[in-house]
């Protein structure tokens, strides 16, 4: 009676373990997450890295990050792949969110491009503050110039910028114009190979260690101001967007917490983005 016992006790336990195999778990809170199309610039700086873990102690929320350039995302956003768009091209932006894919946008911080090149300086453009005259030093120069070519927001930023200086650089002879396709950090890489110059976002710039001969070279041009912005894609349109999770994190973005996080951010007590999501049409 005993053996008897004990047999049936062994397959009771071997068939619960069965159904609880066969049962998915409960969500715990390591499942809870939401998935963030953003750049490379706030990935490759480190911002990211710094305020993603405070925003996940404060909620339990998880961030997951797919970084592409700009115009990758907005489209990585189009299909409904993720949560939460946060970019840097306010008239892709603006777009975005009068095509209906979000209902609000909303500004979060800003920094700036910088034009670096070797140290050495072929084009002689170092120290100049109108960053038209440079790329027209440059092209006239017919030094190495890496473009990104990835429809990304700095690669919006510099095709908008040779508009100024009335030139076509996709046009140019002489291959000294590289359209490279790549994001920003092989960018970089490539210029300092080419010992070339490039425009970047600054907070990449602060971040990348690889620099070779380049320098920065031109800046404080106000053409140079780079807004980033935020937006829910829209849960009328893609009903599995985590709408709730995904506006918590919007919210804490430009919240007081938020904002001070991403001033927080510094490498050698070097600021790399400036919250500025309380400034009328930012």
């Amino acid at each position: 009676m005993l053996r008897r016992s004990f047999v049936l006790g062994v397959a009771a336990a071997a068939l619960t373990g069965l159904i609880q195999a066969a049962v998915p778990p409960s969500a715990s809170a390591a499942d809870r997450f939401i998935t963030v199309a953003s750049t490379t610039s706030t990935e490759d700086s480190g911002l990211f890295g710094s305020i993603l873990p405070k925003f996940t102690a404060k909620t339990g929320i998880e961030v997951r990050v797919v970084a592409k350039g700009t115009g990758q995302a907005i489209d990585l956003a189009k299909r409904g792949d993720a949560d939460v768009l946060f970019v840097h091209h306010k008239p892709s932006e603006d777009k975005f969110v009068a095509e209906g894919f979000s209902t609000l946008r909303k500004p979060v911080m800003y920094n700036d491009f910088v034009i670096v090149g070797p140290a050495s300086d072929p084009a002689g453009v170092k120290g100049g503050k109108d960053v038209a005259a440079a790329l027209s030093k440059i092209a006239e120069a017919r030094a190495p110039f890496v473009s990104r070519g990835d429809d990304s927001g700095t690669n919006k930023a510099e095709l908008a910028l040779w508009k100024t200086a009335n030139l076509d650089p996709a046009k140019a002879d002489g291959g000294w114009y590289r359209s490279i396709g790549q994001g920003m950090g092989p960018t970089l890489n490539t210029a300092a190979a080419m010992n070339g110059y490039t425009l970047t976002d600054r907070g990449t710039w602060l971040n990348f260690r690889n620099r070779g001969p380049l320098t920065v070279l031109v800046e404080g041009d106000k053409r140079l101001f780079n807004q980033y912005g935020v937006m829910l894609v829209n849960p009328a349109k893609f009903p599995h967007v985590k709408a709730a999770d995904g506006q918590a994190f919007v919210d804490w973005l430009v919240s007081a917490e938020g904002q001070k996080a991403i001033a927080d951010y510094t490498i050698n007590g070097e600021q790399l983005f400036f919250p500025n999501a309380n400034e009328p049409g930012a």
